[in-house]
């Protein structure tokens, strides 16, 4: 049995804390060791000769078909009066579905010219870097917080950087890279307009600019008043490597571009806690570990392997989180706005795990691989991030010939974002499984969930954390919290004297202990410090614990400061739940059915339906979710609750 005082852990984590990449590369040192422009080649251009016949004729083939259709397609308008709609009326929706359709179409067939080399597709390709380059603006209206006007239409005065006008510089960058000859046959100032539009755009803004909150410099300022940069940091950062590296022709200045891109990662990575935990939760892993690796990825590249951090223990870490938060395909842990169900991209997880030698993270990329349709087809079709596409393309093979392993680990252990997980047993989704977390309310995009917890059975849902809606203008404004899904009461929570929890840094879970054995493993904390004053709560102490082999036990031990209104015990579920004998609800959809016991001499039960009307949450839950309320019955000051979760026999 081992039992963790949080204090200890976060102290040693703490200490650990240290930039990574500009010590060990400052200036001088990046000088020596980063190729110059015209001395990296990261992947065949058009007029390298069989550049890409290594990839299987139904591969090249399935791009061509597609392109061919997308000849029969125009370049679609992007009217400012769809851009207007996230002021209007919040929806972030039909805008980006245009520019990402622009965007998906152009990188669509600058593949299947770079496979063809016949000339069929230039003429589209230009028109689509003509109509992106004559854009007001490359990012997407809910980003426009970033230009001094505020949102509305944009302000082509003041170019900002947010995620979608970088990614569009790399798309034109790549596309500017593989196609360069065949763009500067047709016309020689094609080139020099993507050249001038992303130094516009994107590398002079980043150059001039350290105010955005994402590169991280005014959290190195000031810390206490300042949030932790998230996934917008490395994802950006590894957008204006890829401008930087392939466009810029100065190359001193393309070193301190690069130099300047390594700082801000230090400014995410810096603070990023050493267990790896991200706090964003696994679909964001994506575009935080994962995006931090494609900058990586192209720092070794572009330096022929000077550059390397893939051996540091934090990088590490970072990599592995993916498959510690995995309970069984296609669901991972899913607090905050992560959903619950998963299809994470196997490329880039071989790829990471590759790179830090975890041949766990490889065999869990296989095993992701043999979940998705793998066609010439089914490729084709999906294109996203052209930079991520073309290492798809290049190192499929090998992932292909991995074998696949599903990693059913027994316990994880996340003490900076205070997040515990474990499973029946070791090396098998049969039983039960238990994720649980403390934490804090101003986590990245955070939900008031302080204390809750999800419990899974054999692989399938049984409580759970609902994730979020289809985001709009209000899901990251001051009304976030007017959102059902973001607030305590409809978490694995209680509701204390009538108030739920408050959302901010301060709310916060305090006296975390985290144990673990082979008999149970369990998260005890207290939760009253997550909840206002005016919930007159001293003391609200949860003990979730999963006994291996048996069921999974919460023990809430409560005392506070006065008695207002009953406490409630809120419980969110997919099964549709049933009272059966005094002190027992069963939850079964057919496939699953569990028991959940609690004391019927403490409560009465209340079962409410949540229709579900979104999009997003439809995908991971289907049409509707239930929640159960369990309302105490009895007027006291100090009370011990306890509830067990277990298979229905």
């Amino acid at each position: 049995m081992r039992t963790i005082c949080l204090l200890a852990v976060l102290i040693a984590l703490n200490a650990a804390a240290a930039d990574l990449l500009t010590p060990l590369y400052p200036p001088a040192r990046l000088a020596s060791v980063l190729l110059e422009r015209d001395d990296w080649r990261p992947y065949p251009r058009i007029d390298e000769a069989n550049g890409w016949d290594h990839l299987p004729e139904a591969v090249r083939m399935a791009y061509i078909r597609a392109a061919e259709k997308e000849l029969e397609n125009g370049w679609n308008p992007l009217p400012a009066s769809v851009f207007l709609d996230y002021v209007r009326n919040g929806n972030r929706s039909r805008y980006q579905a245009l520019a990402f359709g622009r965007r998906d179409r152009l990188a669509r067939l600058v593949l299947a010219e770079l496979f063809e080399r016949q000339g069929r597709f230039v003429d589209p390709i230009l028109d689509g870097i003509w109509a992106i380059c004559e854009e007001s603006y490359w990012g997407v209206p809910a980003h426009l917080g970033l230009q001094k006007a505020g949102h509305g239409l944009p302000d082509v005065d003041e170019p900002t950087v947010d995620l979608f006008a970088a990614e569009t510089g790399a798309l034109l960058a790549w596309s500017a890279y593989l196609l360069g000859p065949a763009l500067d046959n047709l016309d020689s100032l094609i080139l020099l307009r993507i050249l001038s539009e992303t130094d516009r755009r994107i590398l002079t803004p980043f150059e001039q600019r350290e105010d955005w909150s994402w590169m991280g410099f005014r959290y190195r300022r000031d810390p206490e008043n300042q949030r932790r940069v998230n996934n917008w940091n490395p994802w950006i950062n590894s957008n204006v490597l890829t401008c930087a590296l392939l466009l810029e022709r100065n190359e001193e200045r393309r070193r301190a571009l690069v130099h300047k891109a390594m700082a801000s990662l230090d400014n995410f990575l810096s603070p990023y806690p050493a267990d790896g935990g991200c706090d964003e939760g696994p679909s964001y892993w994506g575009r935080a570990g994962g995006s931090l690796y494609d900058a990586l990825e192209l720092l070794h590249s572009a330096s022929n392997g000077a550059i390397d951090l893939f051996d540091a223990p934090l990088i590490k870490a970072m990599g592995r989180y993916i498959y510690r938060a995995y309970i069984r395909y296609p669901y991972f842990i899913n607090f905050a706005d992560a959903p619950a169900r998963l299809n994470p991209d196997p490329v880039l997880i071989h790829a990471y795990g590759s790179a830090i030698g975890d041949t766990v993270m490889t065999g869990f990329a296989a095993f992701c691989a043999a979940q998705r349709d793998q066609s010439a087809e089914s490729l084709a079709g999906r294109i996203g991030s052209l930079g991520r596409h073309l290492r798809m393309l290049t190192t499929r093979s090998v992932l292909l010939k991995t074998a696949p392993r599903e990693p059913l680990l027994a316990d994880s252990w996340w003490p900076a974002i205070e997040v515990m997980a474990a499973r029946s047993q070791s090396g098998s989704a049969d039983g039960l499984y238990l994720a649980a977390k403390g934490g804090h309310n101003d986590e990245s995009h955070n939900h008031n969930d302080v204390g809750n917890f999800i419990v899974y059975l054999n692989g399938r849902p049984v409580l759970i954390d609902a994730g979020s809606q289809t985001y709009t203008a209000k899901t990251f404004s001051s009304r976030r919290y007017e959102l059902w899904n973001n607030q305590s009461a409809y978490h694995n929570l209680p509701t204390i004297n009538g108030v739920m929890q408050r959302q901010g840094g301060e709310f916060s879970a305090g006296r975390i202990q985290y144990e673990n054995g082979d008999r149970h493993a369990q998260l005890r904390l207290d939760i009253a410090g997550a909840y206002p004053p005016e919930a007159a709560v001293k003391s609200w102490t949860r003990t979730i614990r999963l006994n291996r082999g048996r069921n999974v036990e919460v023990i809430e031990q409560m005392k506070l400061e006065r008695w207002i209104s009953p406490p409630e015990l809120n419980l969110v579920t997919p099964l549709s739940p049933s009272t059966a004998a005094a002190g027992e609800i069963v939850l079964s959809d057919g496939e699953t059915k569990a028991l959940l016991n609690y004391q019927p001499d403490r409560f009465a039960v209340e079962l409410d339906t949540l229709d579900l009307d979104d999009g997003r949450m439809r995908d991971s839950w289907g049409r509707r979710l239930y929640r159960i309320v369990l309302r105490a019955q009895k007027r006291r000051l100090e009370d011990r609750y306890v509830l067990t979760v277990s298979g229905f026999k």
